[in-house]
């Protein structure tokens, strides 16, 4: 059990048989009445996003979630291939199920699978991969890191704004969690 008063960005509770991860949280302690938390809470399965409002001090059941390092193997027709790091049992699973962060998913990376009740909820990725530009404008003598952005297209199939001076074959780091250019490798 976990306190309304505990929440933080990224707890994860049980609520009506799901799970729900905290997207914001606001402790509010009005001058008359007692103090209350305001939730902006995410289910980890659908997606949906709801505000609700805990009173100061309630419990809630916190999610017990297994975190387990697995490696993607190999791509089979539309399913990705795990195998579980420990016990090197597979796990196949779809590109819906692993959502828009298949894009950037490469053979022989290592990412964190979450489950919740021996069910998948979410494939963390590392939050920055390095991956080769297969196809952009051409750069051309004068262009800046200042100027403007172009879009790169990686080899993973991912699009990426990147400088104007990237060209086809470098290498570039990209952040995972809001598909920006970090830089070059």
């Amino acid at each position: 059990m976990i306190s309304s008063n505990d929440f933080r960005t990224g707890v994860s509770i049980e609520l009506d048989g799901s799970v729900w991860r905290v997207v914001e949280f606001l402790h509010v302690k009005p001058g008359k009445g007692s103090a209350f938390v305001r939730t902006k809470l995410k289910n980890v399965q659908t997606g949906n996003v709801v505000e609700k409002t805990f009173r100061a001090g309630e419990t809630v059941p916190q999610a017990n979630l297994e975190k387990r390092p697995m490696q993607h193997t190999y791509k089979d027709g539309d399913e990705f291939v795990f195998m579980d790091m420990e016990s090197f049992e597979e796990t196949r699973l779809s590109e819906s199920q692993i959502g828009n962060r298949s894009k950037y998913l490469t053979e022989e990376m290592e990412v964190n699978i979450l489950t919740w009740n021996d069910q998948i909820l979410e494939v963390e990725l590392p939050n920055s991969v390095v991956l080769e530009v297969v196809d952009t404008d051409p750069g051309v003598k004068g262009d800046t890191a200042t100027g403007g952005t172009k879009p790169a297209i990686v080899s993973t199939g991912a699009q990426v704004m990147v400088p104007l001076f990237i060209s086809i074959g470098e290498r570039i780091k990209i952040d995972t969690r809001n598909d920006s250019y970090l830089g070059r490798e």
